[in-house]
């Protein structure tokens, strides 16, 4: 009897580390599982968080460029009005000729300024000068 228990000992040892092992692949392989669906979940989040980032800087983007051609048309236009606004011509005169020396009836009477003014581009050219 003794002699049929040690045939069949190293069997049984053999089937009960099979089964040891089995059970700890079926655990792994849940494990795995379970780590593989945290991670889907992981990046299904950050693939809609990228997703709104992206599009949030592409409508910033968009804004900015519109703002950059709108603030473009606006110096345009800004300077075609400097460049056609007959006070500005009259006080560009002014103060040519203050750097000649003409005093304020002179820049009053040639530029059609009053005398306030006359006398603040005279001032202001004489500070410049200063």
């Amino acid at each position: 009897m003794f002699s049929e228990i040690s045939a069949l000992l190293p069997w049984s040892l053999t089937v009960f580390a099979l089964s040891l092992v089995l059970i700890q692949a079926v655990l792994h392989g849940r494990q795995i599982r379970q780590l593989q669906a945290s991670l889907k979940i992981r990046c299904d989040t950050l693939g809609r968080e990228l997703h709104a980032t992206t599009s949030g800087s592409m409508g910033v983007g968009q804004r900015l460029v519109a703002c950059e051609r709108q603030l473009h048309e606006l110096r345009i236009t800004m300077e075609e009005m400097r460049q056609n606004d007959p006070l500005r011509i009259s006080y560009d005169e002014a103060s040519r000729l203050v750097d000649l020396g003409a005093d304020i009836d002179d820049l009053m009477n040639t530029c059609g300024i009053s005398r306030p003014e006359a006398e603040l581009v005279s001032a202001l050219k004489k500070r410049e000068a200063a």
